[in-house]
This record gives structure tokens, C-alpha cells and sequence, in this order.
């Protein structure tokens, strides 16, 4: 079967899952569509290890097909982190730009070494001898808040404004920071070459700063090109060219592509919208998007769901696996705490945001993807074949299950006690 008949069951799927729930179960969409794909996942496994029949094989050989890896990085995120953008409003990312960006680069790199060191003394206690440098890969994959699972979940819980700005806001941005730890840490355990402070500096500039001009630039074109048409079809097709050809010509020029995706979509959500759409496009643009939206996170999230199809566990996987989630969590508490004992200085916020922001730092596809990029071999315990890729994709599948099905699904009654609290202090 073909990567594209199997994209169309899975997207099949996908949406009788969503129907189903929207019939009787009433949960977020995409908290059922992972939690029915797990069942689903774990339906094949038992009837496999039963002799009922056996499709686990053939299940996992045709998601591996797909290289999850790519089909995400290199395919739809740039859709996803466009639509996130233009739901961004400007005034309120103007009142938050200082939180987001402490949030975005301070707290990220602090998590990644919080969570490395934590996890390799613990690897130590335990006699696993897992390498500190492998250890700070994960902490760099798993620190940035994926803006798929926030925007997908905690966007549509309507959240008071501050709270929602900075949670919306940290998500998008802290990708391209994320992404320079986590390629330089790559490097120094897979490469052939040692970073220099240089090369570091550098490949920020390149990918980060390169990616917001970028983004700046593909915005300011796409509004001239729908200024210049009246036409409401044209319009709406023109704004697929960004996610489209922008994105992939943005890795062509070796910058960041999902930051040039979120520049691009908070201006043509915030400029565009208003002076260059006309008014039948203006009021379809919010429905178009969220339709291409819904459409593919709900193939990613069954995805997400189906993953573990593909993964081996061993005794030592499911210890580290019951580590990670607490330890990922603490180490989100404490670069949140931090972060605002310096905002509570110059401004009053909401008692619950750091609860909020705690729980609600959801991880997603983008944390799977990065962890897929680690290359097989490198093993660790050589007597069960367990290699550093193993280990990492399972603490990283862990802490994404965990994130999306219980933080996801909980967050509900902290968000309405911050309503509460911000309607009694107006």
C-alpha cells in the first residue's frame, strides 16, 4: 500500500474517531483521536500476542513508511504553525512580548540542562550508563512546548488573556531556539566536528533571526499579492502559498522555517485581514484555516496515538519511562516559578498562571519528530540491543501521551477557577 492510501485510511480514521466522540463521548477532538488511536494501537498488540490474528507487523511497517519524521518537520507543520499565527492577535502579544521572550529562551534553556543533569544522576544511581550528553538531547527535545498540542487543546479553552498570550505565544516562538540547542547538542554527539561559541551564534542568527526577516518578507509579499484581487477564491488560495512554497523555500536558504511560518501568519492575520481581504474573504479566512487545521492534526494526533506500534520496551525503557514524565514536569514548574518571581516585580498576574502554564506546556508531535532524527546504533546496553534512540523515543513517547491525554484533559477546572479569579478583580 502506497504513503498516500495509507495517509487516506489514517485521515479515515481520524474522522470517524472525531465523529464518534462528538456523538457520545464530548471530549476535546484531539484528545479522543489520540486516546481512540492508542486503543486502536493496543486493540492490534493484544490480539497479535493472542493468536486472533496479526497485524501489528504490517500496522508498523506501514506507519514506518510514512517517516513521521519528515511528514511533520518538512510537510505539515508549516500548515499547523500557520494557522496559529493568524489567530495571534498583535495587541496582546505587545502587552506580553517580555514574559514570552524570557519564557521562550531563558526558561527553555533552563529546562534542557534542569532535566539533562537530573536525568543522568538518576541514570547513574540506577546503573544505566547513559551518557550526560544524551541525556541534554532529550532535555533539549522535550523542553520546548509544542504549539500543535497548545493551539490543538488549550487555545480553544478560552483562558484569560494574559495567561493565554503567553501560553499561545511561548509555544510558537521557543521552536527556533529549541531547535538551535537541540542541533548543537546533536552535533557534538553524532558529528564529526566540536561547536564553537562561534558556530553556535551563528547558526542562531541564521536559523532564528533568519527565519523572523524571512517570515517578515513572505508576509509583506503575500499582502501585496492579495491586495492586488479582488477575487474571494484567490484570496484564500494565495495564503496556501505560504505554508506551501514559502516554508519549503525556507529550508532551501537554511533558515527557520516554522518561525517564518508564525511571522507570517500573525501579519496577515493582524495587517491583511483588515486592509487587504476583501469583506467576503475576511469573514471565510478564520473558517478555511481552521477546517485545513482540524484536517491535519487530526491525522498527526492518530499518528501520535499509532506511534507506539513501531517501538520495542524493555524493563529498563519502562523504568525511564516513569522518570521522565515527573521529571519533565518539575523541571516546566521550575522555569516557570523562576521566570515569574522576575514578571511579579513589575506587574500583578492571575495566582494560577504558573499552575496553568505548568500544566498546560503540552508536548506533542514536534518533540517525536526530533527524537526520530536520533540515529540507531549507539547502543547502551548491549546484552538487550537497547541503543540511545530507543531510549529517548520512548521517554519522549511517554511524556507526550502523558502530556496530551491527562495534562490535556485536566486542565479545564484551572482555567474556569483563572476566569473566576480575574472576573472578581476587574
Amino acid at each position: 500500500m502506497s504513503v498516500y492510501s495509507t495517509l487516506c485510511f489514517l485521515a479515515a480514521a481520524a474522522m470517524i474517531i472525531a465523529f464518534i466522540n462528538s456523538k457520545i463521548g464530548k471530549m476535546q477532538t484531539t484528545i479522543a483521536i489520540t486516546a481512540g488511536a492508542l486503543v486502536l494501537s493496543l486493540g492490534i498488540v493484544i490480539a497479535g500476542q493472542n493468536g486472533w490474528f496479526h497485524l501489528e507487523d504490517i500496522a508498523a511497517e506501514q506507519l514506518g513508511e510514512i517517516n513521521f519524521e519528515s511528514f511533520l518537520l518538512k510537510g505539515i507543520l508549516g500548515f499547523l504553525l500557520f494557522a496559529g499565527g493568524l489567530g495571534i492577535k498583535l495587541p496582546n502579544l505587545e502587552d506580553q512580548k517580555w514574559e514570552i521572550t524570557v519564557l521562550a529562551l531563558a526558561a527553555t534553556l533552563f529546562s534542557t540542562f534542569f532535566i539533562g543533569f537530573s536525568l543522568w544522576g538518576i541514570c547513574q544511581l540506577l546503573g544505566i550508563h547513559f551518557d550526560l550528553i544524551y541525556c541534554l538531547i532529550f532535555g533539549s527535545l522535550i523542553s520546548p512546548t509544542d504549539p500543535i498540542a497548545v493551539l490543538a487543546i488549550v487555545k480553544k479553552l478560552d483562558a484569560p488573556r494574559r495567561i493565554s498570550t503567553q501560553i499561545e505565544g511561548e509555544s510558537l516562538f521557543n521552536d527556533g531556539f529549541g531547535l538551535v540547542i537541540f542541533v548543537t547538542l546533536f552535533a557534538i554527539a553524532f558529528g564529526n566536528e566540536t561547536p564553537t561559541v562561534l558556530g553556535v551564534g551563528q547558526l542562531f542568527l541564521q536559523e532564528a533571526i533568519g527565519g523572523i526577516v524571512y517570515g517578515f518578507a513572505l508576509g509583506l509579499l503575500f499582502h501585496y499579492l492579495i491586495s492586488s484581487t479582488d477575487d474571494h477564491s484567490m484570496e484564500l488560495l494565495l495564503t496556501l502559498g505560504i505554508p506551501t512554497a514559502g516554508y519549503v523555500f525556507a529550508d532551501v536558504i537554511h533558515v527557520s522555517g516554522p518561525l517564518a511560518m508564525v511571522v507570517s501568519g500573525i501579519m496577515i492575520g493582524n495587517w491583511t485581514r483588515y486592509i487587504g481581504f476583501s469583506k467576503e474573504s475576511e469573514e471565510h479566512l478564520d473558517h478555511f484555516w481552521e477546517l485545513v487545521d482540524e484536517f491535519l492534526n487530526g491525522v498527526l494526533f492518530l499518528l501520535i496515538g499509532m506511534s507506539m506500534l513501531q517501538f520495542s520496551f524493555h524493563q529498563e525503557d519502562w523504568i525511564l519511562m516513569i522518570i521522565a514524565i515527573p521529571l519533565v514536569l518539575l523541571s516546566r514548574y521550575l522555569s516557570i516559578k523562576l521566570s515569574y518571581m522576575s514578571f511579579e516585580r513589575y506587574r500583578e498576574y492571575n495566582p494560577l498562571s504558573v499552575r496553568i502554564l505548568t500544566w498546560g506546556g503540552l508536548r506533542g508531535g514536534l518533540a517525536l519528530a526530533m527524537a526520530m532524527a536520533i540515529p540507531a546504533g549507539v547502543t547502551i546496553i548491549p546484552e538487550k540491543s537497547i541503543d540511545v534512540r530507543e531510549i529517548i523515543l520512548v521517554m519522549t513517547y511517554a511524556v507526550v501521551v502523558f502530556s496530551i491525554l491527562i495534562q490535556g484533559s485536566t486542565i479545564t477546572p484551572l482555567i474556569n477557577k483563572a476566569k473566576v479569579w480575574e472576573a472578581g478583580n476587574k
